[in-house]
């Protein structure tokens, strides 16, 4: 393919551009969580007497991956998504090393919202690029979510072991050097845009106005809900399981290799959704990953040890199974001209607001415990259940292609 050519009309997912596109995906959510699996070894390094004490400055980074996707996501339709994945690779992987030369909480926190910013641009912008092709989308957000999850269960088991032997700093060292070889191979390998996103024309007629405002709502409060669980859950197992396992294991590295194993065998959960979401109504599939979610976090709020880990994978597949169903909707119901603004503003808003989860996660738990942040996560899952039941039915959402034009 030329180098200023477009891309194929089907993207494969073994494509180098797809494969590309699914290690920035499993990159993004690893930066983010190294802190979260790092903490008590930095809270140390920084003289500071409890790891929850060193959490809350780590919000920015979470503030900015939601506030920067709207701006990333606007850039992407209107400038092009090639060149702002090359800012992404870049861009992270340089804030990256500046977070490694932090001294102090103050330093971390502004070295992590820098982290936090260039972490934005890729939901926005990597995933629209990677689906704005695909012969089966669903298929393709599960392969792009598992990942991702990949990217998570790295963060436990490569900064457990590069905490391990070779300190804190290293952790977020030896993703950085990968993130910008990533990006030189982007560069060099993926086709460049002959026109940007919203140049293209449209392919469907828009849905009518009272539909797809009550779907933006449903997009949105469900992403609210959903982040926010995904937040309690990435940044606060990793201390769940050190708490739940005090007295069988103690061993940081073995923890962050049961906690790889719990985002593991979850990660597969989003694989299996993205083949059903293909074959099957979003809305149905939807509400019953979301109800089995409120049992397994009640269930695990009073549990310990094994019995804790085996729940911790359960809630864990149904927390990532539920993780495709918000861009599978994009895909759906938005026409790819305007799919990074869309998703770049439900990222904004949901991210925004869920991001304080990562605030209130250390005080939360030094205050009432981790039983009482499963049940909140059980009420939660319940509140996602009630926004789903109001997304519209199929027929009521069924895309119109746009008519060729007349020769």
């Amino acid at each position: 393919m030329a180098a200023d050519a477009q891309p194929a009309s089907h993207m494969s997912n073994a494509s180098p551009l797809a494969l590309l596109l699914n290690i920035g995906h499993a990159l993004d959510h690893l930066f983010l969580l190294i802190f979260a699996t790092a903490v008590s070894a930095i809270a140390a390094d920084f003289a500071l007497a409890r790891w929850e004490d060193l959490m809350p400055y780590t919000v920015g980074a979470f503030v900015m991956f939601g506030l920067a996707s709207m701006p990333a996501g606007r850039l992407g339709d209107l400038w092009g998504r090639r060149a702002m994945m090359v800012i992404f690779f870049f861009g992270i992987g340089a804030s990256s090393f500046l977070v490694a030369a932090t001294q102090n909480a103050w330093q971390m926190a502004a070295a992590l919202t820098v982290l936090g910013t260039f972490a934005a641009i890729y939901h926005p912008v990597g995933i629209p690029m990677l689906v704005q092709n695909a012969q089966r989308p669903g298929l393709t957000i599960g392969i792009n979510g598992l990942a991702g999850n990949l990217g998570i269960a790295s963060a436990a088991l490569l900064t457990g072991l590069l905490v391990k032997f070779f300190g804190w700093r290293m952790a977020f060292i030896v993703p950085g050097v990968i993130s910008m070889l990533c990006g030189v191979l982007f560069l060099m390998l993926t086709p460049k845009e002959a026109m940007a996103p919203a140049k293209r024309p449209r392919t469907t007629q828009p849905l009518p106005r009272a539909v797809m405002l009550r779907i933006v709502f449903v997009m949105t409060a469900t992403a609210v809900t959903a982040n926010l669980i995904f937040n309690f859950t990435t940044n606060g197992n990793g201390e769940l399981l050190r708490e739940r396992f005090r007295g069988i294991v103690e061993d940081p590295a073995t923890l962050g290799i049961l906690l790889a194993a719990v985002y593991g065998v979850g990660s597969f959960a989003q694989l299996i959704v993205g083949r059903l979401i293909d074959k099957h109504p979003l809305k149905r599939l939807y509400l019953g990953i979301a109800c089995v979610q409120v049992p397994l976090f009640a269930l695990a709020a009073f549990s310990d040890g094994w019995a804790l880990w085996a729940l911790a994978i359960g809630f864990m597949a149904f927390v990532f199974g539920a993780i495709p169903f918000i861009d599978a909707m994009i895909v759906r119901y938005v026409d790819d001209a305007m799919r990074s603004r869309v998703t770049g503003l439900r990222l904004a808003i949901g991210l925004g607001v869920s991001s304080f989860a990562v605030w209130l996660l250390g005080p939360l738990v030094k205050a009432s415990g981790f039983t009482t942040l499963l049940l909140a996560m059980a009420a939660i899952s319940a509140c996602t259940v009630a926004f789903i039941a109001l997304l519209p039915g199929e027929a009521q959402t069924r895309p119109v292609p746009v008519p060729a034009p007349a020769e």
